[in-house]
Parts: C-alpha cells; sequence; structure tokens
C-alpha cells in the first residue's frame, strides 16, 4: 500500500531518507551493522545482539519455541534438512527457488514449498542467515561465518541467563517505562525467561520498579531514562511500528486502540485498510488509511479520523508537511485528500473533517 514495513519505522523517525542507506546496513557485505532474525517477530536487529539470540537459535533446534510445521519436518525429514543445508554450503548464497529440489510451493502467501520449509527452519535454527534479499523482497541463505562481521561470529556465546537480561535491556533502553510484559514482548520472551531476567535487572539496581497513575500492573523504569522539556513529534506511524506493536500498551499510554483491519471484509471496517496512526506532540491525534498510487503518483487519503479531544486547525499544519514528505519520500508527485464522505467516527466520537 505504501512501502515495504520495515522501511516505514525509519521514515517515522527521520523523515525522508535515502532506504539505500538501510540496505546497506542490512545487506552490505560483512560490514553490515543489522542483520535479520525472530525478534518481536521476523526483525531487523543490530548485529551485536547475535551472540544474545543464540539461546533462542539452540531451542530451535530443539523444536522449541518455533513453529509446529517447522519442528515437525525436522523431526520427519533431517535428512533433506541437512542436504539443503550442504547445498548452500556448497553452492554458496541461495533462495529458495535456487534449491536443486525445494519443490514447488502450494499457491497461496504461506504456501511455502518443502524447500523453503528447510530454509526457514535452518534460518530460525541460526544455521543460515540472510544474505539479501532479492528485488522481489525473496530472502537470499548462506552461512552465518560468510554473512556477519567476523568480530560477532567470534564473539563468545553468553549463558541464556544473561543473554536474556541484554534482551531486556535493550528494550526497557527502547520502552523508558514498561510493564513486565511490556518488556517481554519485546524480543518475544517466555513469561518464565522473561521475569527470571526482569528480577536479576531489578535486584541489580538496572531496572526501577516503579507506579503509574491509571496502569494496574507494576512498571519499570530505566534509570537512564529523562523526561524532555518538550516534544515536537510529528510522525505518521506504522502499525508495524514498535510503538505500536504492543498494542494494549498504545492504548494505556495513549488512550490509543488500534486494530489493524488488512483482513477484515471491507464493508466492516471501522478505519480503512492500511491505517497509520499520526503521533502529534505526545498524543496520537488522528489515523488515517493511506494508499501509494503510483501509476497517478499519488499519495491517497482515503480516509481520516481524528481522535477525541482533537482541534483540527491544530493538527492539519504538521499533518500535511508530514504527508508531502511521505509522498516525495516514495517518489510521488502530491496527496490527494478525501472527500467528507468518507469520513467516519474515531471510536465512540463524532467524526471531525481536518
Amino acid at each position: 500500500m505504501l512501502a515495504r514495513a520495515h522501511l516505514v519505522p525509519f521514515f517515522s523517525r527521520l523523515g525522508p531518507y535515502d532506504t539505500a542507506h538501510l540496505d546497506r546496513l542490512a545487506y552490505g557485505g560483512k560490514r553490515r551493522r543489522l542483520f535479520e532474525y525472530w525478534g518481536h517477530e521476523a526483525s531487523l536487529i543490530r548485529v551485536e545482539l547475535q551472540p544474545h539470540l543464540r539461546w533462542r537459535m539452540e531451542r530451535a533446534r530443539a523444536g522449541q519455541g518455533i513453529y509446529r510445521g517447522l519442528a515437525k519436518l525436522r523431526a520427519e525429514q533431517p535428512a533433506f534438512i541437512d542436504a539443503v543445508l550442504d547445498e548452500v554450503r556448497r553452492a554458496g548464497p541461495l533462495a529458495a527457488r535456487d534449491l536443486a529440489d525445494g519443490g514447488r510451493g502450494r499457491g497461496s502467501w504461506w504456501g511455502w514449498s518443502e524447500g523453503k520449509r528447510a530454509l526457514e527452519w535452518l534460518f530460525w535454527a541460526g544455521l543460515l542467515t540472510t544474505r539479501t534479499r532479492r528485488p522481489g523482497f525473496d530472502r537470499v541463505y548462506d552461512l552465518p561465518e560468510r554473512v556477519l562481521p567476523p568480530e560477532i561470529v567470534a564473539a563468545p556465546t553468553p549463558e541464556p541467563a544473561e543473554a536474556q537480561r541484554e534482551l531486556l535491556r535493550t528494550a526497557a533502553r527502547a520502552l523508558g517505562i514498561a510493564t513486565e510484559r511490556d518488556l517481554r514482548d519485546y524480543f518475544r520472551l517466555t513469561p518464565e525467561d522473561g521475569r527470571t531476567a526482569l528480577a536479576g535487572l531489578v535486584e541489580a539496581g538496572e531496572l526501577m520498579p516503579v507506579e503509574v497513575a491509571g496502569w494496574s500492573n507494576p512498571a519499570y523504569l530505566d534509570p537512564n531514562a529523562r523526561f524532555p522539556r518538550r516534544i515536537k513529534a510529528a510522525a505518521l506511524v506504522s502499525p508495524f511500528d514498535p510503538l505500536m506493536w504492543e498494542r494494549s500498551r498504545a492504548e494505556r499510554l495513549f488512550g490509543f486502540r488500534y486494530r489493524i483491519e488488512i483482513y477484515t471484509t471491507a464493508h466492516k471496517r471501522e478505519h480503512g485498510y492500511y491505517v497509520l496512526p499520526f503521533l502529534l506532540g505526545d498524543r496520537i491525534a488522528a489515523r488515517l488509511d493511506l494508499k501509494a498510487d503510483r501509476q497517478a503518483s499519488r499519495l491517497l487519503v482515503l480516509s481520516q479520523h481524528l481522535e477525541p479531544g482533537t482541534d483540527p486547525a491544530e493538527i492539519r499544519p504538521p499533518l500535511e508537511r508530514e504527508l508531502g514528505d511521505m509522498a516525495r519520500w516514495l517518489g510521488l508527485a502530491g496527496t490527494d485528500w478525501p472527500k467528507p464522505a468518507l469520513t467516519r467516527p474515531a471510536l465512540a466520537s463524532p467524526a471531525q473533517e481536518l
């Protein structure tokens, strides 16, 4: 609808950046600073955290914390998976379609071929990683030692408990203030792993237990978090952005209830197909259903919804600037706003026109 999901969070923070820079960070040979692995979901992660995720790779090899179908494939066809790994080792970087005996996909989005499933098991197990992405976004797999920076490959593997504490430290720095569930969700730690790691950080004084008015559960504060004097944010935010992916946290922080409606029948959608919240200052002020019409070179605002208490006169200038920046970033000539008939209520509030 707009751009690939991993590109938009950087736009929200940086504005109209050159996506080639991100490609170099993620796929730029052994000097890369990011790698692909399972963080919250499939994610671009700082390479320094790769050793701290090796415990997850070890568990995946044992069939733990992995898609059931992939674990079943490994249990039933270990020789096939080993043969796929040997083929990549011998032939070099390969996509699923390059495998000599990878089979055919089943036609649906997740209708992976047997070869693709084998590659994904190897990826989850840390025996393969992403070398690059092809223009159609096909993942090209290779051995980690041929992809990752040498110092990362040679780095010692921390004990799982320390690795999980480091993942929680990273989550706490990113979130500032969060509940236990928020912190665990950042890298999808299990309750058992997360609580043990959290207790260790609290005992060491690396996280401060706090109470937040209106929150039913205890929260934890990064001691280095600082409250800014002014918050001047104005950003369109992807539904897959770290600010939004834990929906309950977004609702607690902003009073903003968000449900993605891509899979909802069109006539039942409340706000639209691909809806981006608009962050203004320290609140979510609106949400917009956006589409890049590349044939007409226009950024289409299919619908707009103001949040309760939002002043249209206040929001329109920064929102126009942000939409203009997004259109230019996408290489589009301009923005088209909706007719009034396209506007529907946000939550239970009366609809307002911008």
